[in-house]
Order: C-alpha cells, then sequence, then structure tokens
C-alpha cells in the first residue's frame, strides 16, 4: 500500500513536467532510450573505471528518465503496449550494466571475489524477479508482490555505490548482500503467490508443462 501511494504521489508531482515536455513534441519513447544509454554509459565509464560516486550520481539522473517517460505518455495519451515493452526491455538493461561495470572493477583493479560472487547474484535474482511477475501474467496470475521491487534494489545498490564512492567503503559490500538476501526474499514471495494463486486455476491444454518452458 505504502509503495502503490508513493507511486502516485511521484506521478502526480512529475505530471507537470511530463505535460511541458509533450506540449515541446518529446516522444516518451525517446526518453526512455536516453535514460538507458545514460545509464548504461555511466556505469561502463564511471563505475567501471573505480569513480564510484560520480557514476551513482550521474546513474540516479538518468534512472529518473523512467519516471519521466511514463509522465509524458500519460500527458499526451500516448502510452501503448509497445512502449510498455521497451520500457521494460531497457529498465533490465540499465541494471544489469550496473552490477556488470562493479564485476568489471573488482575483477581488474581490485581484488575482491567476494564482491564479485555478490554483484553477479544481485545481477541474476534482479532479471529473475521481473521475469517470475512476467511469466506469471502470462499465464493470468499477478505476481507484483515482494519486498525488493526495483525502486528499492536501485535505491540500495545506487547507495552503496555513492557512500563507497565518498569513502565509506564498506557499505557497497552490505547493500551488494542485502541486495542478495532481499531478492532470494522476493522471488521465493513472488513463487509463493503464484503457488497459492495457481491452485484454483487448472491449466490449460497449451499450459501444460511441456508448452509452458518454451521461452525462447
Amino acid at each position: 500500500m505504502l509503495n502503490l501511494r508513493a507511486r502516485s504521489s511521484v506521478s502526480s508531482a512529475l505530471a507537470p513536467i511530463g505535460a511541458g515536455l509533450h506540449r515541446l513534441g518529446i516522444n516518451p519513447n525517446v526518453i526512455t532510450v536516453v535514460g538507458t544509454v545514460g545509464s548504461v554509459a555511466s556505469a561502463a565509464l564511471l563505475l567501471g573505471t573505480g569513480r564510484f560516486f560520480l557514476g551513482a550520481v550521474a546513474i540516479t539522473f538518468f534512472v529518473l528518465f523512467d519516471l519521466l517517460d511514463g509522465a509524458v505518455a500519460r500527458a499526451g495519451g500516448t502510452a501503448s503496449r509497445f512502449g510498455a515493452v521497451l520500457d521494460s526491455t531497457l529498465d533490465r538493461l540499465a541494471d544489469a550494466s550496473i552490477f556488470a561495470a562493479l564485476i568489471w572493477w573488482y575483477a581488474g583493479s581490485a581484488d575482491r571475489p567476494d564482491l564479485i560472487l555478490a554483484a553477479l547474484l544481485a545481477l541474476v535474482l534482479g532479471q529473475l524477479i521481473p521475469y517470475v511477475r512476467a511469466r506469471a501474467e502470462g499465464v493470468g496470475i499477478n505476481a507484483s508482490v515482494g519486498i525488493a521491487e526495483r525502486p528499492v534494489r536501485l535505491t540500495l545498490v545506487l547507495a552503496g555505490i555513492g557512500l563507497a564512492g565518498l569513502g565509506l567503503t564498506i557499505a557497497l559490500p552490505i547493500a551488494l548482500w542485502l541486495l542478495v538476501a532481499l531478492g532470494l526474499m522476493t522471488v521465493g514471495q513472488r513463487l509463493d503467490a503464484v503457488r497459492r494463486a495457481a491452485q484454483a486455476v487448472p491449466l490449460t491444454p497449451a499450459e501444460a508443462p511441456g508448452e509452458a518452458s518454451e521461452d525462447g
């Protein structure tokens, strides 16, 4: 409920900005792409070279584009299925770039195999969490539950990166391992929600296990 209220408050605050950008003729999909390119470039050029504080600030700035594209789409009534898929797809890319850049840094310039493992596990779980939700929605089940949704995950990792860049080096290991723990919990929460909902929804022939596992 708190998350829904927070989203509603943010949407209301961004509505005037979205309306202004729409009047300028800016396409929301362009905002999505620019935000993703900026996030990936910031991760590669800043986090990947150990400039953690600047990287955290830059990525935080570009993450805000993920909020603006929705505001522009709502202002112009241009929300579309393609835009939703594009947004979700590029979100995965932007999130993965953060952890990939950390892995690159720790594998090259820093001798921290423990943090390579933590970042790798956080990356995998960060992809798995939305996949469980999308796969569940594909069979008609709502799995939008869990303690570590994307805003929480981004806040944790960017806070850890930023504090590490300011000299509090212990902040990033704590953030990464906390992300791993919360990610595991969230995957479990979503799978449990699917299990409970599925008990009341029989499979159709097209959803039999041999068919449902074909993900491409």
